[in-house]
This record gives structure tokens, sequence and C-alpha cells, in this order.
């Protein structure tokens, strides 16, 4: 589930635990965890909350207590914000934050990598290149550029690359997933993981 960028720093402090959505059906199941994308919590990852309660909700009994809880002044300005069609069921969806790391930062830092782990990080990364189609391969060059530059902010790093700035931190992301690299409060660095994996593949 994606969560607006207004309303992430809010779900990661605990202040904001109600979202709705306009859904043919329902997209979330309580008991579902999900990352924020809130301010990054150094050590721990991304903030993360729990679906408790999924329910649908006729748009006029939407309360002031709803409005406030997800982050807006009233109901009128949180039902102005709804995407989708206004046909479309709209769903209450309740949320508690956890205080858990991020999954990807417990992988991340995750001390060496089995010889099984090696070949399956190794693998993952040549289809990644392979479906970089003309661009090329780039994965090497992303964990080495990082390597090199911890904590240098984006926009200088995908200069190097000759990158946009979005295209760079969507495959840094991709490398987050596969716990190879964390983000600093600027910049990213290799995980543990990370190093191993290019500590393990060195020509």
């Amino acid at each position: 589930m994606l969560f607006e960028a207004r309303l992430r720093d809010g779900l990661a402090d605990g202040t904001i635990t109600v979202a709705f959505r306009r859904w043919r059906r329902p997209q979330v199941v309580a008991g579902g965890r999900y990352r924020t994308g809130g301010r990054y919590r150094p050590g721990l990852g991304d903030p993360i909350v729990e679906a408790v309660r999924v329910d649908r909700v006729e748009p006029a009994r939407v309360t002031k207590a709803d409005a406030r809880r997800a982050g807006y002044r009233s109901p009128e300005a949180l039902l102005a914000d709804l995407r989708g069609d206004p046909g479309l069921p709209l769903y209450r969806i309740h949320f508690r934050l956890l205080d858990i790391p991020d999954p990807r930062e417990v992988l991340a830092n995750a001390p060496g990598l089995s010889e099984e782990e090696l070949a399956a990080v190794t693998a993952r990364l040549a289809r990644l290149d392979r479906a970089a189609g003309p661009a090329g391969p780039w994965t090497d060059r992303v964990l080495r550029l990082i390597a090199d530059r911890p904590g240098v902010v984006s926009t200088e790093l995908a200069a190097e690359l000759g990158w946009e700035r979005d295209r760079f931190k969507q495959r840094v992301r991709t490398l987050k997933e596969l716990g190879l690299t964390t983000s600093l409060l600027v910049g990213y660095q290799l995980s543990p993981r990370g190093s191993a994996y290019l500590a393990a593949v060195v020509d």
C-alpha cells in the first residue's frame, strides 16, 4: 500500500492512524504490514504499520474524528482529496505503528553471505542487468559508486552516471530490496550484506 508523501511523517510517529481509499474491492487485509516510506530510522529502516481493521463506510458517515486521525482538518477536506472514481466503495483502514525494524534492514545487516545466498544474489543481479535492455548492465556500477561515495546526495551520484535522479533512486531501491544498500539521512551506503557481496565477487 502506498501512502501520500504528506502523510508519511504522521504515520511514522503514530499521529495518523487511519487511511481512506476508494476501491472496487479491499486491497488491504487486517494483519498486513506496510512500509510507510516515512522518516528513515538509522539502523531500523522505514517505519512499519500494521492494518488492524478494514471496513466499508459511506462517505456521509465519515466523522471529524476520522478526518483528524487521517491527517485532515475536516471530512470535507478528506473526501475532496480522495483519488479514484467517486462511485467506488469507500474503505477505512485502521493502522497501528509497530516498534520493529524494516525487514530489509534485518536482511541488510545479516553478517556475510552463504554460498547459496551469494549464488542467489548474483543470479538476481544478472537478471536485473539483462532486463536493462540497450542501457546495459547497471547493478555493479551502482553498487561500486555507493561503496566509493557513501553519504553523497543522490543528485550527485545520478549525475556521475549521467542518469536522471528518479531513475537512480528507483534502482537503488531495487538494490535495497535485496538487502545490499541502506539509506542514510543523506545518501546511501553499502550494507554489511552488500559489502560482503562485493568482496566475494572482486575480480
